[in-house]
């Protein structure tokens, strides 16, 4: 159900989110580290590094020093693809399912709480 939030609502929401990630000791992941890992397993797959640069609009490089810091978290993996070897495909895990999992309920648990 769409909830109707005001921008001071909706940003007091995201605070309470990132805070409580935060003191949850939850990764501390950026922006753009978090939009690659929610593009990865909300829009279905294949990745690949070229299309997640064209996506969010920045160099491949840039992706690729994201996925260097994800990977060494286990929240996503890369390979070659094997139909072409230039492209790497990048792979969901089990750990970054169960991340984005958890960070979905706390969202929801903290949208349940009143506005203080």
């Amino acid at each position: 159900m769409p909830a109707e939030l005001s921008a001071t609502e909706a940003l007091g929401l995201w605070h309470r989110v990132t805070l409580e990630q935060v003191r949850q000791g939850g990764y501390d992941l950026s922006f753009r580290q978090l939009s690659i890992l929610l593009h990865i397993y909300l829009v279905p797959p294949p990745h690949t590094v070229r299309g997640l640069a064209a996506t969010l609009g920045v160099s491949k490089p840039v992706i690729t020093r994201a996925l260097d810091s994800m990977g060494a978290l286990q929240l996503v993996d890369r390979v070659r693809d094997e139909r072409d070897r230039r492209n790497v495909v990048i792979k969901r895990t089990l750990s970054g399912a169960l991340y984005l999992e958890k960070f979905g309920d706390l969202i929801r648990s903290e949208a349940r709480r009143p506005m203080p």
